[in-house]
């Protein structure tokens, strides 16, 4: 289809949502008001204009809805396991390996590459959410820094390459004319030298950022409680009593032992002389103020181990034991899901579950689980507490990400899969894809030459990645790899790969808001569009750094 006058507009509009999001600006009402002048643009009726503002918000939440879900059960779980004490035991084992902010980053960022590698980030980011990032939190690794390693090594190095289940280069392939097996193997070099120059430099903007262990990070975390930028030597006294519960020792500190000699526990939120911040105080909810407040019944004798005090939230060996429990079991659990979906890759003992039936296994594993925490806490009041926590899950997920779903509905808006549905055209009409005629429209402006191709294939990549689905524009890249390629002299198979680059790390879930970047973004509690300004650079450079040496090592 040749672009008319919606096309534009809708070009018009994502230059001023990007445009907006650079400026730091809330982009939902310039992406409302993109999507009425579309709609309006292409069909002429104001009525069915404003129809589409809804169906586009309604489109997206449908196509959105299993990613709020999973970050809701999830979080109902942690919740559950918060009330047993079992959360913070779980953060046990992982001290050995984090033993600080800046092993806590690379461990994170390896652990979410393999499993996604694997199995796609989609499983993959619960799975890290609910046992690796609270202890990395602990560890002083900033909420920010554990998502960006997250983002960069799931949604970006393993879903880029898809070395092991092969659906991009397969797709990519199929489109050039070329071997499955070429594109994947330029793809996977091309995956490893964007997520090496990404994570490197997401490490150094992170390290900066970076706290001594301390328990009460965690606590401020669960609590919502924004850390602000405070140098010096500073302690939060309010949180004592609730981080000796959680295991800690009076400094609140997580290994004393390990930390070297000299260094000091630096604690954001306080003030000079060591009390706590007002503003930090009022910013905490109500229900953290009163978990705070509140003083286990038996809290020890002097000279007894913060250990020995036990983490629960009530007095007996019983809610310790369940606690030590639920510590044990939780972990066991996601590792058992994940021995049992490597089965299913490997082997023919068990039905292959991948992409989003292996997200809807880890959904009911965390249903099962969340049911079963609720019930050993409170007996005959599981059902009520249950039910609670499910509440809470879907009011923090909503409450966090439901600001994306009319930005993404302008995007989808530009895809032809959904752009019939959401402007209501009759049955029969051809509905149209703006992004793709746009991107097609340029095609014939791409200039000869094997460096000027990489990039005008990355760029094309990338903008077709705008509408959040990271794999749509694979057969548009592959095709025109396979047609500009012998043109220029250069390999077709290297082509498709920078396309599949730009494509899945743009709309795979790194650089683009309305993507799976929800789910990382959710489970780290930190604002979308700020994980997507901290990526962008990282991200860029290393999609530079790549597609220059693919085209000269190629």
């Amino acid at each position: 289809m040749q672009p008319g006058a919606a096309h534009w507009v809708f070009l018009s509009g994502i230059v001023l949502i990007i445009g907006v999001m650079i400026a730091r600006r809330n982009v939902v009402v310039p992406a409302i008001a993109a999507t009425f002048c579309t709609a309006l643009a292409y069909d002429g009726d104001p009525v069915r204009a404003l129809q589409a503002v809804f169906n586009a918000s309604l489109t997206a939440a449908t196509e959105l809805f299993n990613i709020f879900l999973i970050i809701a059960l999830v979080t109902a779980l942690l919740g559950a396991l918060r009330g047993l004490g079992a959360d913070r035991r779980m953060v046990e084992p992982f001290r050995h390996v984090m033993r600080g902010g800046h092993s806590a980053f690379w461990v994170v960022a390896g652990m979410t590459y393999l499993i996604s590698l694997f199995f796609w980030p989609t499983p993959a980011v619960p799975l890290i959410g609910a046992v690796l990032l609270p202890a990395a939190i602990s560890a002083g690794l900033p909420p920010a820094g554990a998502a960006l390693a997250m983002a960069v090594a799931g949604q970006g190095m393993a879903l880029s390459s898809d070395y092991v289940m092969q659906v991009a280069p397969g797709l990519s392939a199929k489109a050039a004319g070329v071997g499955t097996t070429e594109v994947a193997d330029r793809a996977m070099v091309l995956s490893l030298i964007t997520g090496g120059v990404a994570l490197a430099l997401g490490y150094l903007m992170t390290r900066r950022e970076m706290r001594e262990p301390d328990v009460r990070h965690l606590v401020r975390w669960e609590a919502g409680v924004t850390d602000p930028e405070v140098r010096g030597r500073r302690r939060f006294p309010s949180l004592r009593r609730l981080t000796a519960a959680a295991g800690a020792d009076d400094a609140g500190r997580i290994d004393t032992a390990a930390i070297a000699p000299g260094t000091t526990t630096a604690v954001p939120g306080t003030d000079a002389a060591g009390g706590t911040d007002p503003a930090v105080e009022a910013a905490a909810p109500a229900a953290a103020t009163a978990v705070i407040d509140q003083d286990p019944p038996d809290r020890g004798t002097p000279g007894t181990s913060a250990d020995d005090a036990g983490s629960a939230p009530a007095p007996g060996d019983g809610n310790e034991r369940r606690s030590k429990a639920f510590a044990l079991i939780v972990p066991l659990a996601l590792a058992g899901l994940v021995g049992y979906m490597m089965l299913g890759k490997f082997t023919g003992l068990v039905p292959e579950v991948v992409g989003g039936d292996a997200a809807a296994l880890v959904g009911g594993v965390t249903v099962l689980l969340l049911i079963t925490a609720a019930l050993s806490l409170d007996g005959r009041g599981c059902l009520e507490s249950c039910a609670d926590h499910i509440v809470d899950g879907l009011v923090f997920s909503v409450k966090a990400m439901g600001v994306v779903i009319p930005i993404a509905g302008f995007f989808f808006i530009g895809n032809a899969d959904f752009a019939g549905k959401i402007m209501a055209l009759e049955e029969g009409r051809q509905a149209p894809g703006f992004l793709f005629d746009l991107v097609t429209r340029i095609e014939s402006a791409i200039p000869d030459g094997g460096l000027v191709v990489g990039f005008g294939l990355l760029l094309v990549g990338l903008v077709t990645g705008l509408d959040g689905s990271g794999f749509a524009g694979l057969p548009l890249t592959g095709s025109l790899a396979g047609t500009l390629g012998p043109a220029s002299g250069t390999d077709p198979a290297l082509l498709a790969a920078i396309g599949q680059m730009g494509c899945v790390w743009s709309g795979g879930g790194v650089l683009i808001a309305w993507s799976s970047l929800l789910a990382v973004a959710g489970f780290a509690r930190v604002p979308v569009l700020d994980l997507v300004r901290r990526s962008f650079l990282p991200v860029m450079a290393g999609l530079v750094v790549s597609t220059a040496v693919g085209i000269a090592i190629f």
